[in-house]
């Protein structure tokens, strides 16, 4: 899954021989899309706690 995922989403994967042979890629517009994804956008601001409630309810002494 991982690997398909790479190949269809990531801009610097060189799938085919003649892309591999390229070098460096100039594709800032693929790489823009890539780093402004929708969920990448939604998560960039929140806490990486899974369930914050619970983990404070265990944790935090009352």
């Amino acid at each position: 899954m991982q690997l398909v995922r790479n190949i269809t989403t990531n801009p610097e994967v060189r799938v085919t021989k003649q892309n591999r042979a390229a070098g460096i890629l100039d594709n800032h517009d693929e790489g823009e899309k890539y780093s402004q994804h929708f969920i990448r956008r939604f998560v960039r601001g929140k806490s990486t706690e899974i369930m914050p409630s619970l983990n404070g309810f265990f944790s935090d002494p009352k």
